[in-house]
């Protein structure tokens, strides 16, 4: 499959796979997470399988404001009580006087000459619309968290200078990957003819389509600025490689198939492209200016693209469920332009005949209210949400199987990115 080639993706009938399960939970002695695909069985805190472990159980009910109806699930994630200390951890407040600094360096970074530009290019950068910063949270907590050892070949030198500049340089990485993704918003703004972005008018619709893309195309020079300065070629590599993939995702999306737009293996591999690529690389090469080994760092990478993955699936769950108010953009945004994502590829698996209307969708936008009552009728929501849990718990192993340590910062850090996983698949915005 296409998708397994290109990013060894494991399919979503061997996660569901009962032994893979098993394997998981042994494999992993430090984090202990359950398969919440497992039909007919219900897992509570109480569970005497899992004794030794702190559990942190959700339930789900959800209500769609669009069709009626709704369902109850629940997912539990236990974290072996011997290793891991019982407090509630706020990722971003870990990292909050780091997010001050990135902030007020992106707004410096972005300054140009010509005053429109700049105003354009520092749109979503400005206080009060800088956005969840989710992604710069994800690469400084896992810069600590692999915060293990000074590189052997830096050993000789102070190993507090080369941490501040290790520190530095890491950051760096969580600067322009934000670049990176503002500027995918701009551009991806433009293409959708969108007139919201986190709670505001978009740069396209304030602005207009020219000055939006040009904004973006700025961004992503100064990235690659900031990008050669790190003097790395293997990043400077991954970086680049996630801009290709950007591109290369739009375009599937807007040059797909009739099969191809029914197809989950193209959905997904999209999805990595558009979505997960940035993230992943991103963790990959902090991990690489750490002076890491190929496996810590493929583990870095792994958490980025598996969370990426469950991060967008959440997402495409919202866009049904969802309020444009909660979401900050127009709610049914995907599939009022013709873009089918995983809720409704799963209803059309229990209701071929939704393929027909789903064809129609941009010609006649009637058959919008029809593919919702198909969806309403349907396991789609609940189905992505499970996907989505698939993908988080593969994300906690991959920060479950890093080296051991005894630094209490290093086991925050990755409590914080463990805990990261379980927000994304229960945020509503």
């Amino acid at each position: 499959m296409i998708f397994t080639k290109c990013i060894g993706r494991i399919s979503s009938k061997f996660l569901r796979n009962r032994s893979f399960s098993q394997s998981l939970l042994a494999s992993h002695h430090r984090l202990a997470i359950i398969n919440p695909g497992q039909e007919g069985r219900h897992h509570s805190c109480s569970d005497p399988t899992h004794k030794g472990y702190v559990c942190r159980g959700t339930t789900y009910s959800f209500k769609s404001p669009f069709f009626g109806g709704g369902f109850t699930h629940h997912h539990h994630l236990y974290h072996n009580s011997s290793s891991v200390i019982e407090e509630e951890l706020d990722p971003f407040s870990l990292v909050a006087d780091e997010l001050s600094l990135l902030s007020n360096k992106l707004r410096e970074m972005v300054v140009a000459e010509v005053p429109k530009l700049a105003s354009a290019a520092e749109y979503f950068f400005k206080r009060g619309v800088e956005g969840k910063q989710f992604r710069p949270t994800i690469l400084l907590l896992m810069a600590t968290a692999l915060n293990v050892r000074v590189p052997e070949a830096l050993a000789a030198e102070s190993s507090d200078i080369i941490s501040s500049e290790l520190r530095v340089r890491q950051r760096g990485i969580a600067e322009i990957t934000e670049m990176i993704h503002v500027a995918s918003l701009l551009h991806d703004d433009v293409l959708d003819d969108a007139d919201t972005r986190r709670g505001v008018g978009s740069l396209n619709f304030v602005m207009g389509n020219k000055i939006s893309v040009l904004a973006g195309d700025f961004l992503l020079s100064r990235a690659c600025v900031a990008l050669a300065a790190l003097k790395n070629t293997e990043v400077v590599s991954l970086l680049a490689t996630v801009v290709e993939h950007l591109v290369t995702g739009e375009t599937m999306q807007m040059t797909s198939t009739t099969d191809q737009r029914h197809s989950m293996d193209y959905y997904m591999q999209k999805t990595y492209y558009k979505t997960a690529s940035l993230i992943s690389n991103s963790c990959k090469a902090v991990a690489l200016l750490a002076g890491q080994s190929a496996e810590v760092a493929m583990l870095a990478f792994e958490y980025g693209k598996n969370l990426g993955l469950a991060f967008q699936l959440i997402d495409d769950v919202l866009d049904f469920t969802g309020t444009s108010a909660s979401l900050g953009k127009g709610s049914l945004s995907d599939i009022r332009h013709g873009i089918i994502t995983a809720p409704i590829l799963f209803a059309m698996e229990e209701f071929p005949q939704l393929r027909k209307v789903v064809g129609q969708l941009e010609k006649d936008p009637t058959n919008v209210d029809i593919a919702l009552e198909y969806l309403g009728k349907s396991n789609g929501i609940q189905r992505t949400r499970e996907l989505a849990m698939e993908h988080a718990n593969l994300a906690a192993a991959a920060i479950g199987s890093l080296p051991e340590t005894d630094d209490e910062d290093v086991k925050r850090s990755r409590r914080a990115l463990i805990d990261l996983t379980h927000r994304v698949i229960t945020r509503n915005k």
